[in-house]
C-alpha cells in the first residue's frame, strides 16, 4: 500500500503545483444565436489568433467540438435546461449524454468541465428537485469512463439566489432553496469541483436605483468619500464584481462549507442599448472588460479569500443578434464575426492593445479549383481593389510563381482591407482563414507582424489568459521553477 499511496501523494502534489503555477485565466462564452456565425474553422482561428485559452459552450455543439480538436483550448460544454429533467431522472440518459458529448471527443478536444443547465433555480425552478441528481448521474458516468479527474461537473447560478448581496458578510442564499443548495455544495465538495457564478455588475448597477456609483461597477478608482466598506468586516471593496464574488463565498460559508472555489462563468457589459439603456455604451463596455481582465489576471481573490483567484469567462465572444429582448441583449460581444474587436482590448496586463483589425490571414484552400482561383484572383486585383503590385513579375511576392501563391496574396490583401466593412474570406469557396503567417523571405503578407505595407504592421494579439508554461522560450523560467518545485516535492515525499 505504501508505494501506491506514495505515488498518489506525489501525483496530487504535482497537480497542485501545476494548477497553482498556471495562475488565473480569463476565458470567453461562445453563443450561437448569431445570424452570420463564421465557419467553425474560422472560429477556432479567431480564438487562436487572440490566444484565448478557455471557452464555454452553452451546449455540446458537435461542429465546434470537432473544430476545437487538437487546439489545446480548454472547453466547458453545457447541458441545456431542457435536458436537465431527463438526465436528472435517468442514469442511463446521463451515461448516453456523456458518451455522445464528452467521451466521443476526448482526448483530442480538451473538455474539462460540464455546466449543467443555466441558472436552473431561477429560470426553470421545476427542475430544481432533480438538478443535483443530474449532476450526480453525470459524474458517475464520468467515473465509469475514467474521465472524472479530467472533467468537472457543476451548474451556473445567478446572483438572484442571494436576495441581499451587500454587505457581503451577511449574504445568504434564498432559504427556499436551502435543501437543493446544500446538496449542491455537498456534491461540489465531494467531487473537488467548483461553484459556477454568473455575476453581472451591469445589472447590479442599472437595477440598483443609484445606490452605488458607476465607477464601482466599472472597476474605476473610488474617491475617499465614496469608498465601499463592509461595516462588519471593514473590508474595502474596489469593485462590485469583487463584492458579488465575496457575497457568494459568505453564502457558501453560511452552510458550513469551505474550500469550494468560485469560477465566474458569465460577466460582461453591453456596448449598445435602447433609449432606456443609457449605460450600455462602447466606452463603458471597453472600460469594464479591460479592467475586468486586468483584475482577474492579477491572480488574487476577493477580500475574504485573497488567495483564491477568480477565473472568469467573459460574456461573450460575438454579438448574438438573434436574441430576443431589449436592444442591449444583442451587443455583449467583444468581437465581430470577422475577428475584429468591437473596441480596443487590453487582453493582458501589458500595454499592448488589439485594435479593430484583422487577426487572421486569408489564404487559398488546399485543392481549390484552378478556374475558380483564377476568377478569384482576377476579381480581387480588379473590382476588389486589392493591391497586387507585389505579385507582378520580379516583385517581392512574385515567387513562388504559382496561381495558389498569387491568389493567396491577393485574397489576403483584400481581406485585411475590407473585413471590417463586411468583406469575407470566401472567394467562391476557394479561400480560408488561418493564423499561420504565410509570409516568407522578403514577401510580407498584410497583417503579419513584420509587414511594412500600409495595411500590415499589426502586432499579434495578447492572450486573454496566461499562455501554456511549456510553450516558447518566454516560459523557460516557469518551467525551471516547476522543475525545482517538483524535485523538492519528490525529495520531501521520499523522506516521509
Amino acid at each position: 500500500m505504501m508505494p501506491e499511496k506514495w505515488v498518489q501523494s506525489l501525483f496530487l502534489l504535482v497537480v497542485g503545483i501545476f494548477t497553482h503555477a498556471s495562475g488565473a485565466f480569463v476565458g470567453i462564452n461562445i453563443g450561437t444565436d448569431v445570424s452570420n456565425l463564421p465557419p467553425t474553422s474560422d472560429l477556432v482561428a479567431i480564438l487562436k489568433a487572440h490566444q484565448i485559452t478557455h471557452v464555454r459552450l452553452y451546449d455540446a455543439d458537435s461542429h465546434i467540438l470537432k473544430a476545437l480538436s487538437a487546439s489545446g483550448i480548454e472547453v466547458m460544454v453545457g447541458v441545456l435546461n431542457e435536458e436537465v429533467l431527463s438526465i436528472g431522472e435517468s442514469a442511463s440518459a446521463a451515461a448516453t449524454w456523456i458518451n455522445k458529448n464528452v467521451a466521443a471527443y476526448l482526448p483530442s478536444t480538451n473538455i474539462t468541465a460540464i455546466s449543467v443547465g443555466s441558472e436552473v433555480l431561477t429560470s426553470i425552478p421545476n427542475a430544481a428537485p432533480v438538478l443535483v441528481s443530474a449532476m450526480n448521474f453525470l459524474h458517475k458516468a464520468l467515473v465509469a469512463a475514467n474521465l472524472n479527474f479530467q472533467v468537472k461537473v457543476s451548474t451556473p447560478q445567478s446572483m438572484d439566489i442571494i436576495p441581499r448581496s451587500f454587505p457581503p458578510s451577511t449574504a445568504t442564499f434564498n432559504s427556499s432553496w436551502n435543501s437543493t443548495i446544500y446538496q449542491l455544495l455537498q456534491f461540489l465538495k465531494s467531487t473537488n469541483s467548483y461553484y459556477m457564478l454568473n455575476a453581472y455588475p451591469y445589472y447590479g448597477y442599472t437595477k440598483g436605483d443609484g445606490i452605488f456609483p458607476i465607477d464601482y461597477a466599472l472597476f474605476r478608482p473610488l474617491s475617499s468619500v465614496k469608498q465601499i466598506v463592509d461595516p462588519n468586516t471593514l473590508f474595502h471593496y474596489n469593485s462590485m464584481f469583487d463584492a458579488m464574488v465575496d457575497a457568494t463565498y459568505y453564502s457558501i460559508e453560511a452552510f458550513n462549507f469551505s474550500g469550494i472555489p468560485i469560477v465566474v462563468t458569465e460577466t460582461g457589459w453591453p456596448w449598445f442599448g435602447g433609449a432606456d439603456e443609457p449605460d450600455a455604451t462602447v466606452e463603458n463596455a471597453e472600460t469594464f472588460i479591460n479592467n475586468l481582465i486586468k483584475r482577474v489576471l492579477n491572480n488574487s481573490g476577493p477580500p475574504s479569500q485573497p488567495r483564491m483567484p477568480i477565473n472568469t469567462y467573459i460574456y461573450e465572444l460575438f454579438n448574438e443578434d438573434k436574441r430576443p429582448g431589449p436592444a442591449s441583449e444583442e451587443t455583449w460581444g467583444v468581437l465581430f464575426t470577422n475577428g475584429s474587436a468591437v473596441y480596443p482590448l487590453r487582453l493582458s496586463t501589458s500595454d499592448q492593445i488589439t485594435e479593430n483589425s484583422s487577426v487572421v490571414f486569408c489564404v487559398v484552400k488546399p485543392g481549390a479549383d484552378s478556374d475558380k482561383l483564377r476568377d478569384g484572383l482576377n476579381w480581387a486585383c480588379g473590382p476588389g481593389q486589392a493591391n497586387c503590385t507585389a505579385i507582378q513579375t520580379e516583385q517581392s511576392c512574385y515567387y513562388p510563381d504559382t496561381l495558389e501563391h498569387h491568389a493567396s496574396y491577393a485574397y489576403n490583401d483584400y481581406y485585411q482591407k475590407m473585413h471590417s466593412d463586411g468583406g469575407t474570406c470566401d472567394f467562391g469557396g476557394t479561400a480560408m482563414t488561418t493564423t499561420n503567417d504565410p509570409s516568407s523571405g522578403s514577401c510580407h503578407f498584410a497583417g503579419s507582424s513584420n509587414s511594412n505595407t500600409s495595411t500590415g504592421g499589426l502586432s499579434p494579439p495578447v492572450a486573454f489568459g496566461p499562455t501554456n508554461p511549456f510553450e516558447g522560450s518566454s516560459s523557460s523560467m516557469h518551467s525551471l521553477r516547476l522543475q525545482h518545485l517538483i524535485s523538492a516535492a519528490f525529495f520531501a515525499l521520499v523522506l516521509l
